[in-house]
C-alpha cells in the first residue's frame, strides 16, 4: 500500500558560475516535478548553501541541507559538464552528507554548451552517486546546446522537450517510491 504522504524530491542545482544556463534547465525540471502528483519539490541551488572550502566530509555539514537531503525521497541533480566532468563545488556539497542519500534515488539532468547535452557529465557522476548511497535510475535528461533551448529570460524554447523528460521522471518518482516502501518497510540485515 503506497504511503499517504507525498514524495519529496528536490531539485538540485549543482553549479556556482555566474551567466549559468543550468538555472534555466534546473527551473525547467522544478516546474515539471511540481506538476506531477502527490510529488512535492523545491529548488536546493549549491550557491546558497553554507560550506567552507578548507575542510571537507560530513564535519562541515549545513544542517539545512542535510534535513532537505534526510527528508528527501529522491533527488534531480542537474549538472553542468565542466572540462568532461561535473563541477568540483558540486561534489563537495554532495560529499557533505553521507547517510543521508542510502537508499534514495537520484535522477542527473547534464547541461552542456555543445551537442551531447551533459553526457560525460552524467557518466562521470554515477560512481560518486553510488558511492554516496544513491540509487541512480537510467534515464538521463539531456540539455544539448542550452544557449539555443532556453531564451534569455529561461523559457524552453523546445516544447517537445517536456515530453521528452517524462520517461525520466517517470522512472524517478517509480524508484523513489519503491525505495521509500524499502527503507519504511523491509529491515536491512
Amino acid at each position: 500500500m503506497p504511503s499517504e504522504r507525498p514524495l519529496n524530491i528536490p531539485v538540485l542545482l549543482g553549479t556556482t558560475r555566474k551567466g549559468r544556463m543550468s538555472a534555466h534547465a534546473a527551473r525547467f525540471l522544478l516546474e515539471q516535478v511540481g506538476k506531477r502528483e502527490r510529488v512535492v519539490t523545491e529548488l536546493i541551488d549549491i550557491t546558497k548553501v553554507s560550506l567552507p572550502i578548507d575542510d571537507a566530509g560530513e564535519a562541515i555539514k549545513d544542517k539545512d541541507l542535510s534535513e532537505k537531503m534526510n527528508s528527501a525521497d529522491g533527488l534531480v541533480i542537474v549538472a553542468p559538464e565542466y572540462n568532461h566532468s561535473f563541477p568540483g563545488l558540486l561534489k563537495h556539497v554532495l560529499d557533505s552528507n553521507l547517510k543521508e542519500y542510502i537508499h534514495k534515488a537520484v535522477g542527473i539532468a547534464g547541461v552542456s554548451a555543445g551537442p551531447f547535452g551533459g553526457t560525460r557529465v552524467i557518466q562521470n557522476c554515477l560512481a560518486p552517486m553510488r558511492e554516496l548511497g544513491f540509487v541512480t535510475i537510467f534515464f538521463d535528461v539531456n540539455f544539448s546546446n542550452v544557449f539555443t533551448l532556453f531564451d534569455e529570460s529561461g523559457n524552453l524554447l523546445d516544447p517537445s522537450f517536456a515530453r521528452r523528460t517524462d520517461k525520466f521522471l517517470n522512472e524517478l518518482i517509480w524508484m523513489a517510491s519503491t525505495l521509500r516502501y524499502g527503507r519504511e518497510n523491509i529491515p536491512l540485515k
